[in-house]
Formats: structure tokens, sequence, C-alpha cells
């Protein structure tokens, strides 16, 4: 199964290399990887272009600047760099980040998993970060999910949902659309992925306002968002960042912000949503 891998890159000549030599490293050698150069105003291109010189399966795509927005951002770079290529050449397509360390076996053994489970729709490892010289699990989400730095999709998963979302979410909404057409996301423990940008940074931390608005543009019903918000104010023990999250979402409801979601996949959402909440907190 061949890998078309796409990597969104702004500003990363500094971490760029690692990902992309460790990807050069791997033991499985077909794939074709097209970095999308995002506006960046340091070395970037010029770190691309020693590999595309030297290695004709790395490609590379210009933008200006997309606008800054969480989430959709990355996945509109993503998509334009996916329109560049025949995916009809393609087995497994890839969206990683550039700020990653990927172990030699990684692509091997993510084919290796599709190649043996048919019913395996998204597939990845576990993100790794630097804390105190040494390198522990990133623990911002369970270790089911498949994190948005080091996607791997069957094709046919990827083409049945229609490709990614361009919106804050994108990479939970994936998980959440494949389980209700019937394939698997899968994480294969063993495969430790570097994320090297965050060294030392708790990188669960983020600020009320964005959860407000992730909650929103994950299609979250007010109820559940509620719930969602009291989980983050309890992790942060903070009853005003508890009041700070609801804001920032009520705020979203009350402009009537476009979701990128159709209605039905925001009543997929919540459903897996509320069956998640009854099985882990009511015990139902």
């Amino acid at each position: 199964m061949r890998f078309l891998i796409i990597i969104p890159a702004h500003n990363e000549e500094n971490n760029l290399p690692f990902t992309l030599d460790s990807l050069q490293q791997q033991s499985f050698k077909d794939f074709k990887i097209v970095i999308v150069n995002d506006g960046s105003t340091d070395n970037t291109p010029g770190v691309i272009k020693e590999y595309t010189d030297q290695d004709q399966r790395f490609e590379t795509v210009d933008l200006q600047k997309s606008l800054h927005q969480p989430g959709s951002k990355v996945v509109h770079a993503f998509k334009k760099g996916l329109e560049t290529q025949d995916l009809n050449d393609f087995g497994i397509i890839c969206k990683f980040d550039s700020d990653v360390i990927f172990p030699e076996d990684y692509l091997e053994k993510i084919e290796k998993a599709f190649l043996e489970n048919p019913d395996y729709g998204l597939v990845g490892g576990l993100l790794y970060v630097e804390k105190d010289e040494n390198w522990v699990y990133e623990g911002n989400s369970n270790k089911h999910h498949v994190r948005g730095p080091v996607k791997a999709y069957r094709k046919e998963s990827f083409l049945q949902m229609k490709g990614i979302r361009e919106t804050l979410g994108w990479d939970n909404i994936d998980a959440v659309i494949l389980q209700d057409m019937g394939w698997k996301e899968v994480v294969i423990s063993e495969l430790h992925v570097r994320l090297i940008k965050v060294k030392g940074a708790d990188y669960t931390i983020k600020p009320a306002d964005y959860y407000g608005k992730y909650f929103y543009f994950l299609g979250l019903n007010r109820f559940l968002a509620y719930v969602a918000s009291g989980k983050e104010a309890m992790k942060s023990k903070s009853v005003s960042f508890f009041f700070k999250i609801i804001g920032s979402y009520e705020n979203c409801r009350k402009q009537n912000l476009e979701l990128k979601i159709s209605e039905n996949e925001r009543k997929i959402i919540n459903r897996q949503r509320w069956n998640m909440l009854k099985r882990k907190w009511l015990k139902m």
C-alpha cells in the first residue's frame, strides 16, 4: 500500500528537518511526501528544497499564508497539498505535522495494520513530549485516539467520509464519523512519535476561549458542552474557568457561527458523546 503523506508547514525551519529525516529513514520506502509551505517567512522553503532536490519522493506546494484560524488553517493547507495528487496512486493517506520524529518502523507497522485488518480506517501511534530531559506520553487525549499530528487513513475510509473538515475539532470529528460508518480507529501503542515543539511544556493546558470554540465547532449541544466545560474546569481546579469556557461557547452560539459539519454529522457526534457520558459517568 503506497503512502501519500501531506505535511503542512509554517515557519518550521528548525523542526522540519527532524520530521523529514525520520521519514527518509523509514524501513518502508514506498511513499510520496508533499510539504505544503504555508506562507513561511523563515528558511522553511530552503529546508524543503534540500529534500526535493535530492529525493524525487518529496514535492512541495507553496501557499500564501492561510488565515490563522485554529484547526482550519492546517486543514486548509493539507487540502491544498491533496489537490495536487491523483489519489488513485495511493492506498494510505496521511496528515502529519512538521514537528514530529517518527520511529524507523512507523510506516511499516501502519501498512501492516491496514493490510491485516480490512476494517481499520484510521491508524496512528502515540505522541511523546520532552519533559525534564525525558520523553513522556503527551497525555492530551486517551490512548485510543489517533492525534492530529500522526493521522493515517485508509484511502477508502478517507473518501467515504469525504475527507477531513476545515474546522476546529476536525481531529475528533473524523474519528466519530468513521466509527459511525463502521470503520475502526486504532492506536498502535508501541509506536512512539516524538513531538519536538513543546519541549518541557504542559501541552494539555489551553485557554478557556479555545475550549468554548472547540465545543461549539465540534457541534455539541448546550448540555454536552456544559458537561465538557465542567470536566475541563475540574482539571484546572477553577470555577471561573468553567464560566469562561461556557461564555466563549455561548458567544459562538449568539453569533450563529457557521459549522463545517452537516446536521446529520452533528447528531452523530452528540449521540457518541452522550453514549460516552453514560458509560463513564452515569455507569449506564
